[in-house]
C-alpha cells in the first residue's frame, strides 16, 4: 500500500537523489503551484498535491535518460503510496512513459511543470526579475519564440491545456497567479 510522506519527509527523499539547487528549487516551485491549484480543485488534499509536485522529478537529476521510469522503482523502494507514484510519473506521459494523466491533479502537474520553467525564464529577463509584474502578453510572446527557454516544451504545455479543457491563455494566467502566490518566500 505504501505511505504518503509529509512535506518534510518528501524534502528529505528529494534531497537523497537531488543535490543541484536548480532541481531542488524547481521541485519547491512546482510543489507551491500544485498547492495553489489544490486550494481551488481539492482543498482537503492540498498537502498531497504539494508532495506530488515536490517529488515529480525525483529521478531526473541522477537518471535523466530514465526519467519517470527509474522514479517508479525508487518510489516503490521508499514504500510510497501508489497514488504518488502514478501521479508523479504521469507528467512524463508521451515522453518517457505511457501513464496518462487522468485526475485533475495529474493534468495540472502535466500542464504546469514545463510552464513554470518558461514563466520563470521570462520573469528573470524583466527589470524586476519577478513574476509580480509579469503579464500574460509577455509570456505569450516568449512562448512563440521557440529559441527562448528552448528546453520548455511548448507542445507539452499546449497538450496540458488541452487535457484540462482550458484555453492556453487561461492556463498561463493561472500559472502566473500561482507563482505570484509563492512570493515573497520563493523570490519569484
Amino acid at each position: 500500500m505504501g505511505y504518503v510522506p509529509n512535506m518534510e519527509q518528501a524534502r528529505e527523499l528529494l534531497q537523497t537523489y537531488n543535490k543541484d539547487e536548480f532541481h531542488l528549487r524547481h521541485g519547491e516551485i512546482v510543489s507551491g503551484v500544485m498547492g495553489y491549484f489544490a486550494q481551488e480543485y481539492d482543498p482537503e488534499q492540498a498537502e498531497f498535491w504539494k508532495v506530488v509536485g515536490l517529488l515529480h522529478d525525483l529521478d531526473f537529476e541522477m537518471y535523466p535518460e530514465e526519467h519517470c521510469i527509474k522514479q517508479q522503482e525508487l518510489m516503490k523502494e521508499a514504500d510510497l503510496d501508489e497514488r504518488i507514484i502514478r501521479a508523479t510519473c504521469s507528467h512524463g506521459y508521451g515522453l518517457t512513459v505511457e501513464i496518462k494523466p487522468e485526475h485533475m491533479m495529474e493534468k495540472i502537474l502535466f500542464a504546469t511543470d514545463e510552464l513554470t520553467g518558461l514563466i520563470g525564464a521570462v520573469a528573470i529577463m524583466r527589470p524586476s526579475k519577478s513574476v509580480d509584474d509579469l503579464e500574460l502578453k509577455s509570456v505569450k510572446k516568449k512562448f512563440k519564440n521557440l529559441n527562448f527557454a528552448a528546453g520548455c516544451s511548448r507542445e507539452v504545455i499546449q497538450q496540458g491545456a488541452d487535457m484540462l479543457g482550458w484555453e492556453l491563455d487561461d492556463l498561463i494566467s493561472k500559472a502566473i497567479a500561482a507563482m505570484r502566490s509563492l512570493n515573497p518566500g520563493m523570490g519569484l
